[in-house]
This record gives structure tokens, sequence and C-alpha cells, in this order.
């Protein structure tokens, strides 16, 4: 065998851009979550804008009591996203733990490990989106029991929607609901939307609904928000990407206002 070559350390250190990408989204997601990276993948990250993406423990059914143990894992889930560097926005991908948890209590769990940074949840990019898009009654469809939808209604009531319809599908575990088909989820969407609503929100990050937003939109005549959806509108103008994406439904042509 051939002695190895000698290894020299090049005599000069190359220069270092300020950051591989411009801008960074952290995203916590559960570890049973099969729908939020590749809906992010596909709707936030760039050759701009990075998408860094921590799991935290969950275990089915989909209860009130099951998604507030999620809780205590947010600020260490956070930590581990680019630790000790800054992030544009932090993203909790859980629509039903966050109207359990609270907007505030998450905010302050995540700013423990990430101070400072904008904190996006579902329901949070949810009620903007929708007032982005000037509606005031809604439609709401989750793929939830009425157990832990009731939280989800209360929680668009007291932002100041009027509910003019609820429909769940009685789901209980999160791994089935990322098997609905998007072409279910149109169908299923003129089924749940009432003829007096403005806008209908489908609410879960489990489901694949991003990929449906614009055949609800076509079928029901009206603007359709869904949780992945919204938090990515939400997490691409905090990054300044103004950039309408219509395929992505009507929210993702509107400009942001927090």
């Amino acid at each position: 065998m051939k002695p190895l070559p000698e290894i020299k350390v090049y005599p000069k250190r190359p220069a270092l851009d300020a950051r591989p990408l411009e801008r960074r989204v952290g995203l916590i997601i559960l570890a049973t979550d099969h729908t939020s990276e590749p809906d992010f993948r596909r709707m936030v990250a760039s050759e701009r804008v990075g998408v860094y993406v921590a799991r935290i423990p969950y275990a089915n059914p989909t209860t009130p009591e099951n998604l507030r143990k999620m809780q205590p894992a947010l600020t260490a889930g956070a930590a581990l996203i680019l630790p000790d560097e800054p992030l544009d926005a932090v993203c909790y991908s859980c629509t039903s733990a966050s109207v359990v948890i609270g907007d505030a209590e998450i905010e302050a769990a995540i700013q423990v490990a990430k101070p400072g940074v904008p904190i996006i949840t579902p329901p949070m990019a949810g009620v903007r989106g929708l007032r982005a898009l000037g509606a005031s009654k809604i439609s709401i469809l989750t793929p939830y029991t009425v157990e832990t939808s009731r939280p989800m209604a209360a929680y668009f009531a007291a932002h100041g929607f009027e509910i003019v319809s609820f429909t769940c599908l009685g789901f209980e575990d999160d791994r089935e609901m990322a098997r609905i088909a998007p072409a279910t989820l149109v169908e299923l969407a003129r089924e749940a939307t009432d003829a007096s609503a403005d806008a209908l929100f489908v609410s879960c990050t489990a489901l694949r609904s991003a990929l449906a937003v614009t055949g609800m939109e076509k079928t029901i005549g009206r603007p359709v928000v869904t949780s992945n959806q919204a938090t990515a509108w939400n997490c691409l103008r905090l990054c300044g990407d103004d950039t309408p994406r219509p395929e992505f439904g009507r929210l993702m042509t509107q400009p942001f206002a927090a």
C-alpha cells in the first residue's frame, strides 16, 4: 500500500458569509407529524429562507390532556434549533395544542430558549389570515373529536369571529388525520361551509389541506385559511418575503399585519 500523502493546512482562511441562508425559520413539530415539514419545504424554504426543525415528544390520542403535556418540552425543543444563533421566527406547529396551552404560554416557553424571536402558532396565524382576508363570519372544519374541537371554537369566538358553523370528523390519531386525501378535504369543505360564512378555517397541521386550498376555494367560492398555509404565510411575511403564491390560496397573496 502506498503511504498516505501529507495533509496540509491551507494557509489562508476562506472568507465567511454572514449566514448560510439569509433568513431562518425554526419549526417545532410533534414526534408523530407527517405533514408540517413537507408543507414548509414547499411553501417557506427557498435559497433565501432556511427552515430548521425540532421534534418534541407526543403520544396519541389527540385529547386536551395529551396536548397539554407538550408544554414542558417546548423550551428544550426550541433550544435544539441552531443553539445560540438568532432566528427570524419560530413556529410551534400544532393547532389544537396551541388553543389548549395558550399562545402566551407557548411564547413564554419558547422565548426562554429564543428570547425576542417572534413566535407563531397556527391559530394565531389563522386569526391574522382571516382578518387579512376581511372575514368576520366563519365556518370551521377540524379532524378532531367534539371534546378537542370545543377549545378551538372558544379561541376563535374570543378573537371576535362569529362562528356560523363548526364541523369535526371525530379522529383521535393525528397519523390518521394525515392520511385524509386532499381531494376528500375539498368535498368536506363543501359540506362544512355555511352559506353565510365569509371564509372557512380548516384546522390541524396534520391535515394535507395546504394542497387542497385552491380546490376548496373554487368549490365554496370564498377564501380558505388552513393551519400550515397560515403559519407559512406568517413566517414568510416576517422574513420580508411578500411574493404572492396564489397556488396556495388567496391568503398567500395578502400583505401581513400583526
